[in-house]
């Protein structure tokens, strides 16, 4: 079974194996911003204004027939400002998602530029002082890893290649584990490398100094990142499957709580109510009773003792069972996560 959701400026499908996101331009008006990115600036110079243009862009798949046409006008991702400082990074970075093991390949048109004319992707992104990039420089006939780690670049690694400016052309990078493998236009430009500097993190677009670039059809395909929180229920309902319920809420900033783990994950993402933001923040223990069930919500705490998120615990309810008897059965529940998680970050991992 496939469910496909739609945003603004990606679509995202689930499949049984994993993941595929679709970072969908087209259909964005000229002078629009996508939404679920951000823009973000290594080195100095001016702050970077990404935006949507109309350009003439090559099918992905070969037309069936001479009569296709040959280009279709459509919007894709430009930077929009020029800046000639040299050691300027513009990124627009995805902000739904970080990834771990993944493909993400985009089509990339380097328009011009003076000081630089470069396009690239950043990937396994942490902060602008610690990321990841492969770039094509059409100015340097080359194509180049390197990683910048707390703001220093290391030695950039890559082959010398003709890159033509005003030419559509594919760049995909995928990682496995610390395995990076870098492709241009669907062939590998250079050995795997090898490198443990970051596990994880956030991908997006890259340009350099005054580079004018175009990106179009961002695709990544990827293992879903099973967030801690949910590995701790997943673990508890495969010990006890008897279990009807159970949620972890944690407390966002406007004091609202959400919820991040649940027995049934299409639950994850919903609204708490007032009784777990109180289980939060004062520490206390609510009891509700249904039609044979019983509902407990109580605070998760930390080796300290300090309350890090709600846990909501749903159980049947046997016959003339008291209050303080539910109670203590979801306090065992909340000591099986406790052994498990012993600070807010076990949650978040």
């Amino acid at each position: 079974m496939r469910i496909s959701i739609w945003l603004l400026a990606a679509g995202l499908t689930w499949s049984v194996s994993g993941a595929e996101l679709q970072f969908n331009f087209a259909g964005l008006p000229a002078g629009a911003t996508p939404t679920n990115f951000h823009s973000a600036l290594a080195g100095g110079g001016s702050p970077a204004r990404w935006k949507i243009v109309l350009d003439e862009v090559p099918p992905l798949l070969a037309p069936l027939t001479d009569k296709a046409p040959a280009t279709t006008r459509r919007g894709v991702l430009a930077l929009a400002s020029e800046d000639m400082t040299d050691e300027r990074f513009p990124m627009f970075i995805y902000d739904g998602d970080t990834f771990r093991d993944f493909k993400f390949s985009m089509r990339f048109k380097i328009v011009s530029g003076i000081t630089e004319q470069m396009a690239g992707v950043v990937f396994r992104f942490q902060n602008t002082s610690n990321f990841y990039v492969v770039r094509v420089s059409s100015l340097g006939h080359n194509v180049r890893f390197y990683k910048v780690v707390n703001g220093q670049r290391s030695d950039p690694i890559g082959p010398l290649l003709d890159v033509p400016l005003g030419t559509w052309h594919n760049l995909g990078v995928r990682c496995e584990g610390n395995q990076i493998s870098i492709f241009l236009d669907d062939r590998p430009v250079m050995p795997p490398l090898g490198d443990n500097t970051f596990s994880e993190g956030k991908l997006g677009f890259w340009t350099k100094s005054d580079a004018v670039s175009y990106f179009a059809d961002g695709k990544v395909t990827y293992t879903p990142r099973v967030p801690a929180a949910q590995q701790l229920v997943d673990n508890l309902m495969e010990k006890q499957p008897l279990i009807l319920g159970v949620q972890i809420f944690t407390l966002q900033t406007n004091n609202t709580t959400r919820i991040i783990a649940s027995k049934y994950p299409a639950e994850i993402g919903q609204a708490g109510t007032d009784v777990e933001s109180q289980a939060i923040t004062d520490g206390l223990t609510f009891f509700g009773r249904e039609r044979g069930v019983v509902l407990v919500s109580l605070p998760l705490r930390d080796r300290n003792g300090e309350n890090i998120a709600a846990l909501r615990v749903k159980l049947k309810s046997y016959f003339t069972e008291t209050q303080d008897a539910a109670v203590t059965r979801a306090l065992m529940i909340r000591k099986k996560l406790e052994e498990l998680c012993t600070s807010a970050d076990d949650l978040n991992k």
